[in-house]
């Protein structure tokens, strides 16, 4: 059998920004001094005219981007995670979503597989932060096709979009023809009638493979990859749940405010259900090798299998 490819997010971010750059000439790159990081570096090397430095002042960085979007250009603000959602919020909501300016902010570095940065560049609150502000799309991709697919419907948006991206290189999972990205439109990876799985990101994978160790035990479970967390896909949510009668959700992410809640809101309102939310646990991260913190923090192939085998019972 042949190795499944694997690349990280940030990479098809950096190469599908310099693609994009060719081809529209509005659209402007500004990094804050993680271009190597980010792989923004690769959009500069190809447009350098269109591309801005603002050093490490992100909040800065989303001003000028603000700024930008009022002339007609079209910019991706990039930096971690962390800096993006985090330091740079008050600029986020007051300068860019306040007057719905047409910013893209392209967040790297999100959730505890940064690895050795630790904790405090390990970001899992950033999906709900970004949740939270008036007409912000939010979409979070699990692999190089759709992340690069991610970053052309955020071109044609026209409203602020937050893209979140990982560092971690992941397996390519949507690379087939039918494949289709649409903007608050989930997809369905596997069909299933005993319970659906609900992923976003880098777990998608994962839970892919969870299924089918599930499968093997009898569990015949739906798998939903929900790239854009906002707007959510509701009317899938609503009738997999009614279809399946349990759901748990997957993330890279807190528990709190992310896919799980967005998930839980609606069918509490729409479709009741027994709903169980796999991610990070109200805690922060720590420093290590990315592929044993997921481990550790239950977000591995293995742990998400276990989890769901004894919800499922």
């Amino acid at each position: 059998m042949s190795e499944v490819k694997k690349i990280a997010t940030r990479d098809s971010y950096g190469n599908a920004l310099a693609e994009l750059g060719t081809e529209h000439d509005n659209v402007v790159v500004l990094d804050a001094d993680l271009a190597a990081a980010t792989k923004t570096g690769v959009f500069k090397k190809a447009h350098p005219d269109r591309f801005i430095d603002c050093g490490i002042a992100e909040s800065n960085m989303i001003g000028v981007a603000a700024g930008l979007a009022t002339t007609g250009k079209v910019p991706f603000a990039s930096s971690f995670a962390m800096f993006a959602a985090g330091r740079a919020f008050e600029q986020v909501r007051n300068s860019v979503g306040y007057p719905h300016l047409n910013v893209k902010i392209g967040a790297t570095h999100a959730g505890i597989s940064v690895g050795e940065d630790g904790a405090t560049h390990q970001c899992n609150e950033d999906i709900a932060l970004m949740r939270t502000i008036p007409g912000m799309v939010v979409i979070n991709p699990a692999d190089d096709v759709e992340a690069r697919a991610a970053v052309r419907a955020a071109y044609e948006h026209q409203g602020p979009v937050y893209l979140r991206f990982g560092r971690l290189a992941v397996p390519v999972i949507n690379d087939r023809p039918d494949y289709k990205f649409e903007l608050g439109k989930g997809v369905v990876l596997r069909e299933g009638k005993d319970l659906t799985i609900i992923a976003t990101g880098l777990p998608v994978s994962n839970c892919l493979e969870a299924a089918e160790k599930l499968a093997a035990d009898g569990i015949d479970a739906k798998v939903i990859n929900i790239h854009t967390i906002k707007p959510l896909d509701e009317e899938l949510v609503v009738a997999a749940a009614k279809e399946t009668g349990k759901v748990v959700t997957v993330e890279e992410h807190s528990v709190i405010g992310g896919l799980g809640s967005a998930v839980c809101d609606v069918l509490s309102e729409k479709a009741p259900t027994q709903v169980m939310k796999i991610g990070v646990n109200d805690t922060f991260g720590e420093s290590g090798p990315a592929l044993e913190l997921l481990k550790k923090y239950g977000l591995d192939t293995d742990s998400i299998y276990e989890k769901i085998k004894a919800f499922a019972k």
